[in-house]
């Protein structure tokens, strides 16, 4: 795990394993799964992910535990990946950190109100290429 990384607390590891199952799902539009290659091994991982905001173009993942996780690392190495997320999966490019003004503007007034409660200084944009 890079030095920019806060080690996730094992609570939150055993939820990724219960929630990677459910996540995209079209009844959990709040959690998406993130399928990437690892950087070295070139084995496939799946990551559950919160989608804080998006738009018809970009989709924002907060990063709670820092933008040097292996997931956003091994995404931003290979130049994307795909995203499972409401029912369908979408490839995804263009992986690039951002602070939280760009998810403030694209969420909608529920999800700015929880963005702002959250207080992550760094998102995930993702550029959207629809359908697979």
């Amino acid at each position: 795990m890079a030095l920019d990384a806060k080690r996730p607390p094992a609570a939150a590891q055993r939820f990724n394993q219960v929630a990677v199952k459910v996540a995209g799902w079209r009844w959990f539009p709040l959690w998406a799964a993130v399928e990437h290659r690892g950087r070295r091994s070139g084995q496939r991982y799946t990551t559950p992910v919160a989608v804080a905001a998006s738009t018809s173009e970009v989709l924002y993942i907060g990063l709670p535990w820092g933008p040097g996780t292996d997931w956003v690392r091994n995404l931003q190495a290979a130049g994307g990946g795909t995203l499972r997320w409401k029912g369908a999966s979408h490839a995804v490019t263009e992986p690039t950190i951002v602070g939280p003004e760009e998810p403030l503007a694209a969420a909608k007034t529920l999800q700015r109100q929880m963005l702002s409660r959250w207080k992550l200084e760094h998102f995930l944009r993702l550029r959207i290429v629809r359908g697979l």
